[in-house]
């Protein structure tokens, strides 16, 4: 079976997150997004894992309202690295709170845990617990592993051969990720990191997987691409969309090459904020080739925006969660999924006007432009009439 899966965001627990990221919420618009699997994020949270004990729990994830939430935390190194980690069961979770428990102040205070440990010490702990470990957003300038590593050896050391996926983050894509070549064995995820379960975060990115069953042990093994399960699609933003695609001042947001942030020391002239080294400029001083090079076992990258963001470009509105735009959205989804209009509906059974309906078509085919974003403001998109600013395969070549 192929099922769609968000494996990281974050519970009403982590600091900057919508009250409404509670499970019953995360579990009723997941459903409408059309995700089976939900990691639930925040999972050593006490007062988070308690919820997730109460829900019925069957071959390793927990069920709710038909949403099957896997295990899962983001956890932050001594050097702000951040790590997504996924996990079999409640008591590997509680395994790992009692061997964190002497190396943070904000186990309980903070969903994702800040840790006083290196990201080879967290793999160590993660593996002999018997979970999966990679790196969050690897290449967002703040807090991603190639923002303070050159390498996964430098950042996992002896259990860099050993890290099974690494996270692709808003501003990079599957075609930044296969210029560097230490990646090539690892299977690559888009998750949305949402903060919100709102349909225009929770699933913003996703990954279809195939798999035989509804399990942990699937799960595991499609990251980890044995027994047949996969990966088979990466669904995400154009990589310009992302904030910090551009190398850019996080002040003013004025971009910058690469070679003139280094030449103005990282100082932007125009208002003296900070520069900040985009994803894009990083990507290229780590590349060991000029072009992308996919491994046989790489799936497409499928570049989507959710449906609400669609409906309001499209509209002209500037919200996507403007009452305009949620009643159009709400009479979209009205019996199937936001990824299935997205992805595989007959646009002639669409229930919108023409110019939603053709936004929609726009985004299938590729037809858009993508103005980047840089210094923690994101990207524009906008829909040309007749002009196709980028190449993409056509959904059905998929």
């Amino acid at each position: 079976m192929r099922i769609n899966a968000d494996l990281h965001i974050h519970s009403k627990y982590s600091a900057a997150v919508s009250r409404d990221m509670d499970l019953p919420e995360i579990a009723r618009e997941a459903k409408k997004k059309g995700v089976g699997i939900v990691g639930t994020g925040d999972c050593l949270h006490l007062k988070w894992l308690q919820g997730i004990k109460a829900l019925p729990e069957s071959d390793g994830l927990f069920t709710l309202d038909g949403t099957r939430y896997a295990l899962t935390v983001e956890v932050e190194d001594a050097h702000r690295v951040h790590h997504l980690i996924i996990l079999p069961d409640v008591a590997k979770a509680m395994e790992l709170r009692e061997k964190f428990a002497g190396r943070t102040t904000t186990l309980d205070s903070d969903g994702r845990p800040k840790l006083h440990m290196n990201g080879a010490e967290i793999a160590d702990v993660v593996i002999e617990a018997g979970g999966l470990i990679g790196p969050s957003h690897a290449f967002t300038p703040w807090t991603g592993m190639y923002a303070a590593y050159r390498s996964l050896r430098e950042c996992y050391q002896e259990h860099a051969d050993r890290v099974t996926f690494i996270e692709l983050g808003l501003s990079a894509d599957t075609d930044y990720a296969d210029r560097i070549a230490e990646l090539s064995t690892k299977t690559f995820l888009s998750n949305s990191d949402a903060h919100s379960p709102r349909s225009n975060k929770l699933a913003r990115e996703f990954n279809q997987l195939e798999i035989q069953n509804l399990s942990y042990d699937n799960l595991r093994d499609a990251l980890t691409r044995e027994k047949g399960r996969r990966v088979t699609l990466n669904v995400g933003f154009y990589p310009e969309e992302g904030k910090y695609n551009q190398t850019a001042c996080t002040r003013c947001y004025r971009q910058y090459t690469a070679l003139k942030m280094d030449e103005l020391q990282g100082r932007c002239p125009a208002c003296g904020g900070q520069i900040k080294l985009g994803v894009k400029d990083r990507v290229a001083s780590l590349a060991d080739f000029a072009e992308p090079v996919h491994p046989d076992h790489r799936p497409p990258y499928l570049h989507l925006v959710p449906l609400a963001e669609i409906i309001a470009l499209a509209l002209g509105i500037k919200s996507a969660l403007a009452v305009g735009v949620q009643k159009r959205w709400n009479e979209l989804v009205d019996g199937r999924t936001e990824i299935e209009v997205l992805m595989d509906a007959d646009l002639s059974e669409l229930k919108a006007e023409p110019k939603v309906i053709e936004a929609i078509e726009a985004f299938r085919n590729g037809k858009v432009v993508v103005k980047p974003g840089g210094g923690g403001k994101y990207g524009e998109v906008t829909l040309p009439e007749q002009s196709v600013s980028r190449e993409q395969k056509r959904l059905f070549d998929f």
